[in-house]
C-alpha cells in the first residue's frame, strides 16, 4: 500500500510539473521503480530453493543490488538537479544546529555564572537564562544564517545581496529611466530570465 500510494503522488506530480522538477521526478520514479521491482523478484526467489540452484542465488545476490536503485537515483536528482532544494536543507539545518549550540551554551554558562558567582538563587537563575537565550534567539539566527549561506546556499546569498543593493541604490535615485534600468539588470542577475517587461502605469 505504501508503495502504491508514493507512486500515484509521484505520478499526479510529475503530471502538474514541468522543466527542472520533471527531470528530478524522472530519476526519482525510475530509481523506485527499479527498487520496488528488486524487491519483488527477491520476496519471490526467496520462497525457491536457492540450495539446488548455485545459479539461483548468484540471480538473487545480482536483484539484490537493485534495491541500492533508489538511494542512487535520488543522489543524482539531488546532485544533478537540486532535488528537494538540497542546498537550502543543508543551510537551515547547518543554521540551527549552530544556533541552538551557541544557545545552550549561553544559557548554561548564565545559570552556571548566576548560581556560582553571583549566589542568585537557581529558579531566579534558569529563568533569567532563559529568557535571555530567548531574546537572543532572533539575532543569532538571522546572523548565522547569513554567514552559513555565504557558505552553502551561495545562490540565495548573492541574490539577497543583489536586492539589498538595489534598494540602497533607489533612495538616491529619482530618474525613472534609471531606476528602470537598473531593476532590470538586477533582476537578470538574480533570476537569470529569458525576457523581462516592465509596465509602469501613467498617472498623469
Amino acid at each position: 500500500m505504501f508503495w502504491l500510494v508514493f507512486v500515484a503522488s509521484q505520478v499526479l506530480s510529475w503530471r502538474r510539473a514541468s522543466g527542472e522538477r520533471r527531470l528530478q521526478l524522472k530519476w526519482l520514479m525510475s530509481g523506485a521503480a527499479v527498487c520496488m521491482a528488486a524487491v519483488a523478484v527477491t520476496a519471490l526467489v526467496g520462497t525457491l530453493d536457492r540450495s539446488a540452484s548455485p545459479a539461483l542465488q548468484v540471480v538473487v545476490d545480482l536483484v539484490s543490488l537493485g534495491i541500492a536503485a533508489l538511494p542512487v537515483s535520488i543522489g543524482v536528482a539531488i546532485l544533478k538537479y537540486r532535488l528537494y532544494d538540497i542546498d537550502r536543507i543543508i543551510s537551515r539545518s547547518l543554521a540551527y544546529a549552530i544556533v541552538t549550540g551557541l544557545l545552550v551554551g549561553v544559557y548554561a554558562g548564565l545559570v552556571l555564572l548566576a548560581t556560582q558567582v553571583f549566589k542568585f538563587h537557581s529558579t531566579v537563575a534558569v529563568a533569567a537564562a532563559t529568557l535571555a537565550a530567548a531574546a537572543l534567539f532572533n539575532p543569532v539566527r538571522r546572523r548565522v544564517q547569513l554567514r552559513v549561506d555565504r557558505w552553502f546556499n551561495r545562490a540565495r546569498y548573492d541574490a539577497d545581496q543583489m536586492v539589498a543593493g538595489f534598494a540602497a541604490r533607489l533612495k538616491d535615485t529619482v530618474d525613472l529611466d534609471s531606476v528602470r534600468d537598473d531593476l532590470a539588470g538586477v533582476v537578470h542577475q538574480a533570476l537569470e530570465p529569458a525576457h523581462v517587461s516592465l509596465w509602469i502605469a501613467d498617472r498623469g
